[in-house]
């Protein structure tokens, strides 16, 4: 299938590791171009160089307010155009609703939930018709993950803002979805997995249908498809990339 993404331009946030970097390695290899960020100079630069000359990339943190212009501009100045957007960024951390204090849930609402609205309403005001938004989210959209509070928060509340957004943006021709994954083989499993015990890390695999970790790529190839124009008409929608681990419809 040709995903029609030649030399379409998308900004990939979190793009430097993880599901971010799997999907503008997606992008790249089917003919995209790419703006990717993170919040460190180093990692970025070394993602851009692995992703090639269709790849720049600019340091900058999704809960500061002037990162959406610093994409957009350098896209342009780059590339000249600006087609669509993936919003990923870090987990928040670790721990029970009731044990994490005040201060990580209003760093965590700054960058996984104000900084990811602030970047699709202002990215989304540039776009044009076929332009494209997905959201990375998480199956605690549907389904509380134990000791994950923070997220089991805020997802679900992100993930009606992209279907809000959808509604929103429909009659402009601007697409929005929000992508699922359940247990995929990042940096961010690897520190979850780190602070469980081995038996829980076995019931934890076990409850996935397909039996094991999802791969990055899987996730990226995924997220390519959904921004595509070969997607054209999916939007609002809520797209798990988990294995079948999600008990319901």
């Amino acid at each position: 299938m040709d995903l029609d993404l030649r030399d379409r331009v998308f900004l990939v946030t979190g793009g430097s590791k993880g599901l971010g970097l799997a999907t503008a390695t997606a992008l790249v290899a089917e003919g995209a171009r790419v703006v990717i960020s993170g919040r460190h100079k180093g990692p970025v630069d070394e993602a851009v160089v692995g992703l090639g000359p269709r790849a720049d990339g600019v340091a900058c943190d999704n809960a500061d307010p002037a990162t959406p212009r610093l994409l957009l501009d350098r896209a342009r100045e780059r590339f000249g155009r600006v087609d669509g957007l993936l919003v990923s960024v870090g987990g928040p951390p670790a721990g029970s609703a009731m044990s994490v204090p005040d201060e990580q849930w209003r760093d965590a609402f700054e960058s996984v939930f104000l900084g990811a609205v602030r970047l699709a309403r202002e990215v989304a005001a540039e776009l044009r018709a076929g332009g494209s938004i997905a959201f990375v989210l998480s199956t605690s959209v549907h389904v509380p993950i134990a000791e994950l509070g923070v997220s089991n928060g805020l997802r679900p509340g992100l993930a009606m803002v992209a279907k809000s957004l959808a509604n929103e943006l429909g009659h402009r021709g601007i697409r929005v979805n929000g992508l699922l994954p359940g247990r995929i083989a990042t940096d961010r499993l690897t520190y979850l997995q780190a602070q469980s015990t081995p038996e829980a890390r076995a019931a934890a695999l076990a409850a996935i249908p397909l039996g094991r970790a999802g791969e990055p790529a899987e996730f990226g190839r995924v997220a390519a498809f959904v921004l595509s124009p070969a997607a054209s008409y999916v939007t609002g929608a809520m797209i798990p990339v988990d294995g079948g681990l999600l008990p319901g419809l």
